[in-house]
C-alpha cells in the first residue's frame, strides 16, 4: 500500500492495523539533540484515546508508547526514531458479521475495489487507531516546534449546530470540557445534544480549529508547495475530515475586497504587521507572521446503531444495525489529530525553509 508516508525532511509513516499486533510510526529527519522520552508522547496520545468519557468509545486501551529507536539518554539521536503501541482489547468477533456487507460511511466498498480484500475488523487501515502513529510523531513535531517558540492549539469549536462564544472561552477550558470546548456553555448544550443523539442511536459532528502562534513570515512555496496547500493535505488525510478553511475561508467568497483584505500596519514592536487576520496568516502560499487559523469539518461517526440500508457483497439490498464499540461522535478525539497533522507540516516545511535564502545558508555555515 503506497501513501502511508507524509513529509519531505521531517519525514513520517504510519503503519498497523486496529485489530493487528499494534499501530505506530517511524519519523525520520528530526534532528539530534533534542530531548524525548515516552512520558512526554504519551501525554499527546492520552488526549486521543477512548474510554475516557461516555462521548467516546467505551472500548479500554491503554495506548502505552514505546519508543524503539532513534533516542538514547533522553535525547533523540538523529536517526529514525521507531514508535510501536501494542493493541490489547481487540475483539475481532464484533465485526466477523460485517465481512459479507458494506457499512455506509466506510470505505469497506471502495477497499474491496481497489484491493479485491479488505480487513473488515475494525476497518484495518481506514481505522480511526491509524491516528495513533500520527499523534505520536506530531507530539515529537510540536515539542521541538516549541523549542523555536511556535506554539499549535486545537480545540473542537462547534458541535451540530452548537458553537463557541470566543468572548466566554479561554484555552483554560479546553482540558476541562469532556468535548475541548473553551467555551463551557456551549460545552454543555452540545452534552445534552450528545445525550439525545445516543438515546435516538444517531452521532454527530462538528468543526475543530487550530491556531498556531509565533510563525515566521516566509515559510512555504509560492506555487506548488504553499503552505496552506499542504496544511489542507495533512488535515484532510484525517480519515473524518471532509472539509478545511484557512482564516475566513469561504466566508471570503461572500466578502468585498475593501472588507476581505488585511491592511499592513507597524506593529507595537515597530515590526510589520496586519490590522486584521481574515487570510489565516498565510498570503501567496507563505506564512506572514500573524496566527495560523484553520477549521476542519468532522463528519459525525458513521457507525451507529440505528438500522441502514446498503447492500452485501452479492449486491442484494439488505438493512443493517452496527454493533461492537463506538463512539457517538469524532470530534473530541480528533482535536489532537489535527492538532499533530498541523505540527508535521508546519515543522517539515519550516525545515525546508532553511535553504530559501543564500544569507541564511551562509549565516549557518561561515563559522
Amino acid at each position: 500500500m503506497a501513501g502511508s508516508t507524509f513529509g519531505t525532511i521531517f519525514k513520517v509513516t504510519t503503519w498497523g492495523e486496529s485489530h493487528g499486533a499494534g499501530v505506530g510510526v517511524v519519523v525520520d529527519g528530526c534532528p539530534a539533540g533534542l530531548e524525548l522520552d515516552e512520558q512526554k508522547i504519551q501525554q499527546y496520545l492520552n488526549r486521543r484515546k477512548p474510554g475516557q468519557t461516555r462521548y467516546s468509545t467505551p472500548r479500554k486501551e491503554e495506548d502505552l508508547v514505546e519508543i524503539q529507536s532513534g533516542v538514547f539518554e533522553g535525547k533523540t539521536t538523529g536517526t529514525p526514531i521507531s514508535l510501536v503501541v501494542y493493541n490489547k482489547t481487540q475483539r475481532s468477533k464484533d465485526y466477523s458479521e460485517i465481512a459479507g456487507y458494506y457499512r455506509p460511511g466506510h470505505a469497506d466498498y471502495t477497499f474491496d475495489q481497489k484491493y479485491g480484500f479488505r480487513d473488515y475488523r475494525g476497518g484495518g487501515r481506514s481505522s480511526g487507531r491509524e491516528t495513533i502513529g500520527r499523534v505520536a510523531a506530531g507530539a515529537i513535531a510540536e515539542e521541538l516546534l516549541k523549542t523555536l517558540g511556535i506554539k499549535v492549539q486545537a480545540y473542537t469549536k462547534s458541535i451540530g449546530d452548537i458553537s463557541i462564544n470566543m468572548e466566554k472561552s479561554s484555552l483554560e477550558n479546553i482540558m476541562k470540557s469532556p468535548l475541548y470546548m473553551p467555551d463551557p456553555e456551549a460545552s454543555e448544550k452540545a452534552e445534552i445534544l450528545l445525550e439525545q443523539k445516543m438515546k435516538e442511536q444517531d452521532s454527530a459532528g462538528g468543526v475543530i480549529e487550530c491556531i498556531v502562534k509565533g510563525m515566521p513570515a516566509g515559510i512555504g512555496e509560492p506555487v506548488f508547495e504553499k503552505l496552506d496547500a499542504n496544511l489542507a493535505k495533512a488535515v484532510m488525510s484525517i480519515g473524518a475530515v471532509k472539509g478545511i478553511e484557512i482564516g475566513d475561508g469561504f466566508a471570503a467568497a461572500k466578502a468585498f475586497g475593501s472588507q476581505n483584505n488585511d491592511s499592513f500596519c507597524r506593529g507595537a514592536d515597530g515590526s510589520i504587521a496586519k490590522a486584521t487576520n481574515h487570510a489565516g496568516g498565510i498570503l501567496g502560499g507563505m506564512s506572514d507572521g500573524s496566527d495560523i487559523i484553520l477549521r476542519a469539518a468532522i463528519k459525525p461517526t458513521p457507525s451507529i446503531a440505528r438500522e441502514q440500508q446498503t447492500v452485501n457483497r452479492a449486491g442484494e439490498e439488505i438493512g443493517i444495525s452496527i454493533k461492537g464499540r463506538h463512539d457517538p461522535i469524532i470530534v473530541p478525539r480528533a482535536v489532537v489529530v489535527v492538532e499533530a497533522m498541523t505540527a508535521i507540516c508546519v515543522l517539515d516545511m519550516l525545515l525546508l525553509g532553511m535553504t530559501s535564502r543564500l544569507d541564511k545558508i551562509q549565516s549557518f555555515w561561515n563559522r
